[in-house]
């Protein structure tokens, strides 16, 4: 009897020490594992939240907010809503509202009576937002031009550098902003594209240009398209704000249009979070200019990256685009313009706005339109006002819209 409670007790500590080596054996897994970077503009939203201040503002993210700080619904998603209503099922999207989707979409961007539309010389897939969509196309391109880069403005979202990174396809930069003017610096961006090599792949935003606001003018679009065809370049449209820039979806599309006419194979990604109010339900599509062979490429993606995405989404864009009531209906709504403003603040000022007046935004002093921010937009004009050495700025900021300083 004794050596039989002598033999359990043995086998429990042999069996205990087994186990607390091999517990200390799979920590060290991950040991060496650091903290990432923030983000920059969800570390806004972060701190933002863990401010006990009833008085806080958050001015970081691109997305309307009512008196009460919750995001905005337009009427259109919400008869969207009633329409779609029992229609979904909780499988993998089908092909036709996938294809719906993408129908609509190109039709939107690059207009309903473009010949390759109607011949279906086009490609596309839906995605996980406009982050999603660049991420698919950063692998394609890798994929398919393993040496190649990708040329980003300066500046640009700063998520654009972490999607190409992760993608392993380097980046490079190319003039945009010219801080002292407060617009864009053409000269210096013509050169960029000129001194770029041959058939190089570009970034850019059609419209509304985040985080600036400051867009090209339709003449200075068509001689970067010419200089573009020159040099063979790609150009990668981001589309994220359509309808914001002007409050008119066609003009809006512009730039794009003229790289078509001008005889372009672009790429573009296209969301539907801002303009269409859908932040939460990352419904996006990324399409290019060329056909069957492409799709089969992306398609074979987006398989072993998230396979499909969210349905309910995607059914309401489908829905809003394809009834002639619903657009419409959103055509009226995108007329209240404006998303962002480029303040011009520095970091130190943005960390004082923060301990003083808990009105948050990111380091780069880009704010969302204060007057349609909700929480009230005089007051935020007030605070921003006091750091800002341009006195015209407070009106523009009541006006709110993209770009409404850059002419200050």
């Amino acid at each position: 009897m004794q050596r039989g409670r002598m033999m359990i007790k043995w086998a429990h500590d042999t069996v205990r020490r087994r186990f607390m080596s091999t517990s200390a054996a799979a920590i060290d897994w991950w040991n060496h594992v650091d903290h990432a970077p923030k983000d920059p503009i969800m570390s806004v939203t972060e701190a933002f939240l863990s401010d006990t201040s009833p008085n806080k503002i958050n001015l970081g993210v691109g997305a309307y907010r009512d008196d009460d700080g919750r995001p905005v619904v337009l009427q259109c998603v919400r008869d969207g809503e009633v329409k779609i209503a029992g229609t979904e099922f909780l499988e993998s999207v089908s092909a036709s509202v996938s294809s719906k989707l993408v129908e609509e979409s190109v039709k939107l961007i690059y207009g309903k009576d473009a010949d390759f539309i109607k011949e279906g010389r086009f490609a596309g897939v839906q995605a996980l937002s406009g982050t999603g969509a660049c991420r698919l196309f950063a692998e394609f391109q890798r994929r398919f031009y393993p040496q190649s880069k990708i040329y980003l403005p300066i500046p640009t979202w700063s998520n654009h550098h972490n999607i190409w990174r992760d993608a392993q396809v380097p980046g490079r930069t190319f003039h945009y902003y010219h801080p002292d003017s407060k617009g864009l610096h053409f000269a210096a961006l013509m050169d960029d594209i000129k001194n770029a090599p041959d058939r190089s792949f570009f970034l850019l935003h059609p419209c509304a240009h985040n985080p600036t606001g400051v867009d090209p003018t339709e003449e200075q679009w068509r001689e970067i398209s010419n200089l573009f065809k020159v040099k063979n370049h790609f150009p990668f449209f981001d589309m994220a704000y359509q309808g914001f820039a002007s409050g008119d979806l066609d003009k809006d599309a512009k730039a794009i249009r003229i790289f078509l006419e001008d005889g372009h194979l672009i790429g573009c990604a296209q969301s539907f979070a801002k303009n269409m109010g859908l932040y939460g339900h990352r419904c996006s599509c990324v399409d290019a200019k060329q056909a069957v062979a492409i799709k089969s490429q992306l398609q074979h993606i987006t398989r072993a990256m998230y396979s499909s995405p969210p349905v309910h989404g995607i059914l309401l864009v489908s829905t809003i685009l394809s009834d002639p009531h619903l657009k419409e209906l959103w055509k009226k709504e995108l007329k209240v313009v404006g998303m962002f403003c480029f303040s011009g603040l520095s970091p130190d000022q943005v960390n004082r706005l923060v301990k003083e007046f808990h009105i948050y935004m990111t380091y780069d002093g880009r704010i969302r339109d204060v007057n349609r921010a909700g929480q009230g937009g005089l007051p935020v004009a007030v605070y921003v006002y006091e750091f800002i050495s341009h006195p015209c700025l407070i009106s523009r900021l009541r006006l709110g819209g993209i770009g409404m300083v850059n002419s200050c």
